[in-house]
């Protein structure tokens, strides 16, 4: 009996050990805080629908990988998953920068069409190729837009000449100032306010969320909505772990990654709508500017530059069919 008794402990020790062994480990690095909405919304999205099947551990405010190396970190085995920008991709896959190209969405709906479709899917295949990551969905973070000093409205690019427009540092940030017809000027996130109320310079691009909580709408009078950058995060988990898992674990991730998706792009939406409020409500005058003319304009800039180089051919076109 006494045998027969340690026998079964033995099986149901193995059972356990079996079960635990069966758990997926999934870590996962982010460059935002613990505090911030889009951390809530990936614990309940994701984190918590992934359920007894998986352990995600994110690591949130760049606490285990900094900005810009989670990509090598995958690579290298040391991590499972990151939320990356596009420009993460551009020394390894440099026909990625397609994607972060000014007025290549002509709004958010267009966007989240190019994203459901499958015009990337050559894209997506060389990422995994030369990356060796997989991206599993693109949630929604934002759209820039022209805040300005001035008199008018600015309609098209020949509106724009002359304008000292803020841009972030940087070769790639001051030429799509340039492709839309200003004249940029690399200035410090932090001394945006203090230029414009000085008249250092005459706008800047950040979108409504951004422009409200640093109270850029307290020293301009004017935001046309460009949108000409409608920005994506790319959702991102290594090759290795994804072929790893079995094809009902594979199905549990990708379900719970579009859950992710779909909840932050509705969470930035909002954001963005109740910020954009509140700014018309302080008395800046918010207008539609004619963003065909200035997507014209500016991809042919673009298409006319060495950053157009590593475009896939066709792709620009193709991007731009969905939804016509």
């Amino acid at each position: 009996m006494r045998f027969t008794t340690t026998i079964s402990a033995l099986a149901i020790c193995a059972a356990g050990a079996a079960s635990a062994q069966d758990v997926v480990e999934l870590t996962y690095s982010d460059t935002v805080p613990e505090t911030d909405p889009r951390s809530a919304i990936l614990k309940a999205e994701f984190g918590d629908c992934l359920g007894d099947g998986f352990n995600f551990q994110p690591y949130h405010g760049a606490t285990l990988f900094q900005q810009g190396t989670e990509l090598t970190a995958m690579q290298r085995g040391n991590l499972d998953m990151g939320n990356l920008a596009i420009f993460d991709f551009y020394n390894q896959v440099p026909s990625t920068s397609v994607l972060g190209t000014p007025f290549l969405f002509r709004d958010y709906e267009h966007m989240r069409a190019v994203y459901d479709s499958d015009v990337l899917a050559d894209l997506e295949a060389e990422i995994e190729e030369k990356a060796g990551v997989k991206i599993l969905a693109y949630p929604y973070i934002g759209a820039r837009h022209l805040g300005y000093k001035g008199d008018k409205e600015y309609m098209t690019p020949a509106d724009l000449e002359g304008m000292k427009l803020r841009m972030p540092g940087g070769e790639g940030w001051q030429f799509v100032g340039q492709a839309m017809g200003a004249t940029p000027v690399p200035v410090a996130f932090t001394e945006v306010y203090t230029a414009l109320q000085s008249g250092a310079i005459d706008g800047q691009d950040n979108g409504f969320p951004a422009t409200a909580s640093m109270k850029f709408h307290e020293v301009i009078n004017y935001i046309g909505t460009t949108s000409h950058l409608i920005a994506a995060n790319e959702f991102t988990i290594s090759l290795d772990k994804w072929n790893s898992m079995n094809e009902e674990q594979q199905a549990k991730v990708q379900e719970c990654a579009d859950n992710f998706e779909a909840a932050l792009d509705a969470s930035t939406l909002e954001l963005e709508e109740s910020k954009r409020a509140e700014i018309e409500a302080a008395g800046v005058t918010v207008y539609a500017p004619d963003n065909a003319a200035f997507q014209e304009h500016v991809l042919g800039v673009y298409a006319d530059s060495k950053y157009s180089a590593d475009w896939p051919e066709g792709l620009v076109e193709a991007i731009q069919a969905v939804g016509q």
